[in-house]
């Protein structure tokens, strides 16, 4: 019988065999996903036939393509425009695609950025950038062209008609214990981004304890994957492993994570988020032929953050995106405090230090849970969130710190902090009597040599 005309049952068999589908195969079982013809249980038997037995390199690539052409996919650009993207695995005060996007616009490439928004302990940039009054997520494709043509870049929402397999596929891998299989996250990621109609991409998978891979080996696989995968359908892509063991930057929550990103655009931001986004932007810059290697790629984004470049792209973003004129000039003038601009309020508590020392640690996924706590995260997807409580970091690793010294200021709706919230922030802190050493957050990264 042909591979075309195999039955979902007969496709289930092959995988659940271990025998490797063929691209015509993939792409049966992808139009049947789509169509609706295979049920839901008959995608989860297949699912868990493909976690268990694994996907080939040329499965995973076969199987990003038809997810990817299972929707609409973006028109092609320009061909003298030098299209590019970023994706992130996900973390706490992960607010990089806010500086990075304007920032790669003013150093001359165009970046359509389809973001997502947040679930469970992870942000989501587009609750994020409506912490900012009128901030529109909402774009027709000719509109994205109008804005990338005048501005050079956007951050937008995922459209209904945009990868439906992966919309499908995604909510049954979420039920049946199918979601950490490399191969899927690989094509649920990639597929998107490739919708895009890129020409380079840069992923930053994240490591550690308030990652989604919390081993080292296991994110550098999947790394690894991802670039093998992206650079099989053309595009140009490379990948950074960093860590996730303390929030990222001194902000977590959606309305102080923006005000970070735009003190970051006035080149007055934390050094350990400013150099994730300037390695980014570096890889980005360098792979597409932009910048003659890495380090003159991060010598471009760190001059578009100091003369204000970078900044003046973010606001007239910000206008292309419904912001009111003023707003968005306000909020990117140094002398404006951003929260106040936004018209964010919330009850405040300083947090103390128990003891003098160093900080040894401050443990990101308890960060995290503890804003979820306050309102400013989601259970299910849809959920109304807060956008003005979080965290503000006073200290980072490796600070010397006195007993009764401020650690973190809390945002909160409440009158009063719940001592349930303080006692698992106050437990989120280590300190100890000798001085850590501070390792970079890039681990490591990975490029391939450009495809012809």
């Amino acid at each position: 019988m042909s591979s075309c005309n195999m039955t979902v049952p007969e496709l289930i068999k092959r995988k659940r065999d271990g025998e490797a589908h063929s691209d015509a195969e993939i792409k049966r079982l992808v139009a049947a996903i789509v169509s609706k013809e295979a049920q839901p249980e008959q995608i989860g038997a297949w699912l868990m036939a493909a976690y268990i037995r694994g996907l080939s390199k040329e499965e995973t690539i076969s199987l990003t393509r038809e997810m990817m052409n299972s929707g609409d996919v973006l028109p092609k650009w320009p061909s003298h425009w030098t299209v590019v993207d970023k994706h992130s695995t996900g973390g706490v005060g992960d607010k990089v695609s806010l500086v990075l996007a304007p920032a790669l616009a003013a150093c001359g490439v165009k970046v359509p950025m389809i973001s997502g928004r947040g679930l469970a302990h992870t942000g989501g940039t587009l609750d994020k950038l409506e912490a900012i009054p009128g901030f529109c997520v909402d774009m027709e494709t000719s509109r994205m062209r109008e804005v990338l043509e005048s501005v050079g870049c956007c951050i937008v929402g995922q459209t209904q008609s945009l990868v439906p397999a992966d919309k499908a596929m995604y909510a049954i891998r979420d039920v049946t214990s199918t979601v950490d299989s490399l191969g899927l996250i690989t094509g649920s990621i990639i597929s998107k981004k490739a919708a895009e109609s890129i020409n380079t991409l840069v992923l930053d998978v994240k490591t550690g304890n308030a990652a989604f891979m919390k081993d080292r080996g296991q994110a550098k696989k999947l790394a690894e994957m991802m670039v093998d995968v992206g650079n099989g359908l053309g595009i140009h892509t490379g990948a950074i492993v960093s860590t996730m063991d303390c929030p990222l930057g001194r902000a977590v929550g959606h309305a102080l994570e923006v005000a970070e990103a735009v003190r970051s655009l006035q080149n007055n931001g934390p050094s350990d988020f400013v150099d994730l986004v300037v390695e980014t932007g570096g890889i980005i810059l360098f792979l597409s032929e932009k910048a003659a290697s890495e380090e003159e790629g991060r010598q471009k984004m760190r001059n578009v953050l100091k003369d204000g470049t970078a900044l003046a792209k973010f606001r007239d973003m910000a206008v292309a995106q419904k912001v009111a004129d003023d707003v968005a000039t306000r909020l990117c003038d140094a002398s404006n405090d951003p929260l106040e601009v936004m018209q964010s309020k919330a009850n405040k508590t300083e947090l103390k230090c128990p003891k003098s020392g160093f900080v040894a640690s401050i443990e990101a996924m308890k960060c995290a849970r503890a804003v979820h706590a306050l309102g400013g995260g989601r259970n299910k997807s849809g959920e109304a969130i807060d956008l003005a409580v979080g965290l503000q970091l006073a200290v980072t690793i490796g600070d010397k710190v006195e007993q009764g010294q401020t650690w973190v200021t809390v945002y909160h709706s409440q009158p009063e902090l719940p001592d349930a919230i303080r006692t698992q922030l106050q437990e989120a802190l280590t300190i100890d009597s000798s001085q850590p050493t501070v390792a970079s957050r890039i681990v490591e990264t990975i490029t391939r040599p450009k495809q012809n």
